[in-house]
């Protein structure tokens, strides 16, 4: 069963966009002013957040085209890719922070007006901390890879920009420049940690991991309830792609049943299973719960929901 239509979420890639591009032009004139590695390191990471940001509208667009002839499916599963671009970007960004940093650090220089330059990263951090909260909050509602990506960039941009101005406070305080670009290169580490855990997410992902445990727990829960003398589950597997949950059983009945009786219970079954979890397909598999050969066909890899009694040997 097809799970229901999903919510128009690019305006808040929109948003992001928005959000790089303001933020772009405030640490690039703080960079300008300044001419600090750090502040220069902090630009350049917005210039990454506009490029993930695109990629995110688009990866967007594809996740919510309907199923068609060539993807059974549906197109979920791009918004994986959306994240392993912008963990890519990410790695990309740090690479030349650190490359600037090191050479900053070779060849120091003092901070110019860096005050005004400080004001103005503030400014941007605050921008990128609001847009963050709402994609990171977006993400979580509507279960989606891509806005938590955009979200967590954004987070680490506002951090990155944390650490920058503890730079050039250091600066401003000891008078010893070189803080200033060893202060971006940590940021330019902790940012390639980020992009890691982006990339690792989204090629879980496209391996069909199976869902959270809680969320298995919970389904599996939800099967032990619906049991009754003649009705039993086993066989439960479990995997996501992009916003889409997919849930697969082997439903057991008695074999002197009509496959009108067998559907329509499992049908009734279905309905109620999605009802209780959001964007969940269900595929289900009858077999006669006397049959020995219904339960030999599983290994370790199927979610439990609770060991079987031996009453499958029992004649109808």
């Amino acid at each position: 069963m097809s799970a229901s239509p999903r919510a128009n979420l690019e305006k808040f890639a929109w948003l992001s966009i928005a959000a790089a591009l303001a933020t772009i032009a405030l640490k690039t004139g703080a960079w300008y002013i300044t001419d600090s590695v750090g502040l220069l390191a902090d630009a350049a990471e917005s210039i990454v957040n506009l490029v993930a940001a695109i990629a995110a509208l688009i990866a967007l667009r594809v996740a919510a085209r309907a199923a068609d002839d060539n993807h059974h499916y549906g197109h979920s599963k791009a918004e994986y890719f959306s994240a392993a671009i912008e963990g890519g970007m990410i790695f990309v960004a740090a690479s030349f922070i650190i490359w600037q940093s090191i050479v900053r650090l070779l060849a120091p220089q003092p901070i110019e007006q860096p005050g005004i330059g400080l004001a103005i990263s503030v400014v941007a951090s605050v921008i990128n901390g609001a847009v963050a909260f709402v994609l990171l909050r977006a993400g979580r509602e509507h279960r989606s890879i891509t806005l938590r990506a955009d979200g967590q960039h954004l987070l680490t941009d506002v951090w990155t920009s944390v650490g920058v101005v503890v730079g050039v406070l250091l600066v401003i305080v000891t008078g010893i420049d070189r803080l200033d670009p060893i202060v971006a290169m940590l940021v330019g580490l902790n940012i390639i940690w980020t992009g890691w855990k982006l990339i690792s997410e989204s090629g879980r992902g496209l391996m069909d991991e199976a869902l959270e445990p809680e969320v298995n727990a919970a389904i599996a829960a939800a099967l032990d309830a619906r049991r009754t003398d003649d009705v039993d589950f086993h066989g439960l597997r479990t995997r996501g792609a992009g916003h889409l949950s997919f849930a697969a059983m082997h439903v057991l009945v008695p074999g002197s049943w009509s496959v009108r009786r067998a559907h329509d219970v499992v049908d009734d079954i279905e309905q109620s299973l999605q009802a209780e979890f959001q964007d969940l397909e269900i595929t289900t598999h009858i077999e006669p719960r006397e049959d020995p050969r219904a339960y030999d066909d599983f290994g370790d890899y199927e979610v439990p929901i609770q060991p079987l009694t031996d009453d499958h040997e029992e004649t109808p």
